[in-house]
């Protein structure tokens, strides 16, 4: 397979090109693809030699799996305990799935579904809404750094920009609109709590972190993955890290996402009823390595389609100025930063810019 890909991989970009800009322009994403029947990806998703082969075949070391955390124990004497165990996920794995975390199961249920039928709506009506025009609050795209990654990945977006101004619910699809506005109301609480146990988890107080506007920007991300017929060629998403303080992720029970976790990929395997939270790069960053920023990455299926929802807390569209280091509470002479200092807009930059790869955002702005 590695062979074969060598030959369909594009490695020039004016080559790529031609063929990223006719699937651009055809606005129907990768399930345009696979509804017109191919039985071979197009070579813009072919993955170069280095990357294809053996590195998908990696085996979990028997045990390794991401910890999990009873949010329905905050509020009594075990919530010391629970903000103990926050700290060595965030710690060691950057990680930890949350059980009754108090968002009921049928917001959840319905949520995925009205993704599913959002993303299999009539390829017109979804034309409508794409656009890489990132300023544009509601918006259907595939792979954002398009242009500019090594290939393209086998997955689908439609993204809601819900800060810093109220979303008017009228610019959401009707057969998702009411979901997508409760969902958000209810992960945002939830992402209000999980950050108050991190604050705590670092010797803060506990509103420290959520006072550093570190959830004042809100965006919801439908990813689809659509089933893939050459998975081995390809990856639903490559291996990246998020640039933001907080992603708390819904995923139906199709797997592929993977962690990694002591030197090799782990896999994330769907429990049901309970959300993943994932450290960002900006609460790396801020918490000066205390807290760690996973790589991950999503494996490309025969079997699909798999459908995520991420909610990113990051002030990405926030005007604030604010500038980010890390907190003055947790450096010394012993620990001094490790980290310069950015602005919202230059580390968002930066990201968006280098797309998807295996060189991390946060690495930029070491000292």
């Amino acid at each position: 397979m590695a062979a074969d890909a060598g030959i369909r991989y594009l490695s020039s970009y004016s080559d790529r090109l031609p063929e990223l800009k006719a699937f651009d322009d055809t606005k129907a994403g990768v399930k345009g693809l696979v509804d017109a029947g191919i039985t071979k990806i197009p070579r813009i998703f072919v993955r170069p030699d280095e990357l294809a082969g053996k590195e998908l075949n990696s085996d979990n070391i028997a045990g390794l799996s991401i910890p999990v955390i009873n949010l329905g124990e905050i509020t009594g004497e075990r919530r010391a305990e629970v903000v103990e165990e926050v700290r060595r996920a965030a710690k060691s794995w950057g990680f930890f799935q949350v059980a009754n975390h108090g968002i009921p199961t049928s917001v959840l249920e319905e949520m995925l579904e009205r993704a599913r039928e959002n993303h299999h709506q009539p390829a017109e009506v979804k034309a409508e809404y794409y656009s890489r025009d990132r300023m544009r609050r509601v918006r259907f795209a595939s792979n954002f750094d398009l242009y500019s990654s090594r290939f393209a990945n086998w997955r689908d977006t439609f993204i809601c920009v819900m800060d810093p101004d109220p979303l008017d619910p009228r610019e959401v699809p009707v057969v998702c609109r009411d979901v997508i506005m409760e969902y958000s109301k209810r992960v945002r609480r939830l992402g209000n709590t999980v950050v108050e146990l991190l604050s705590e988890a670092l010797g803060l107080k506990p509103h420290h972190l959520e006072d550093m506007d570190c959830t004042e920007g809100q965006m919801i991300l439908s990813h689809y993955y659509p089933a893939c017929p050459e998975p081995e060629l390809t990856m639903g998403t490559s291996e990246h890290s998020d640039p933001t303080f907080l992603t708390i992720l819904l995923q139906n029970q199709n797997g592929g996402l993977q962690v990694f976790h002591e030197n090799q990929w782990v896999n994330v395997s769907p429990i049901p009823r309970a959300l993943l939270i994932n450290i960002g790069d900006l609460l790396q960053l801020v918490s000066n390595d205390n807290f760690q920023s996973a790589e991950h990455r999503v494996l490309a299926n025969r079997v699909g389609p798999r459908i995520s929802i991420a909610c990113f807390f990051s002030p990405h569209f926030y005007t604030s100025t604010r500038v980010y280091s890390p907190i003055k509470d947790l450096l010394s002479q012993d620990n001094p930063p490790l980290y310069r200092k950015t602005s919202m807009k230059d580390f968002v930059a930066y990201y968006e810019s280098k797309g998807l790869d295996k060189k991390r955002s946060i690495a930029h702005f070491k000292l």
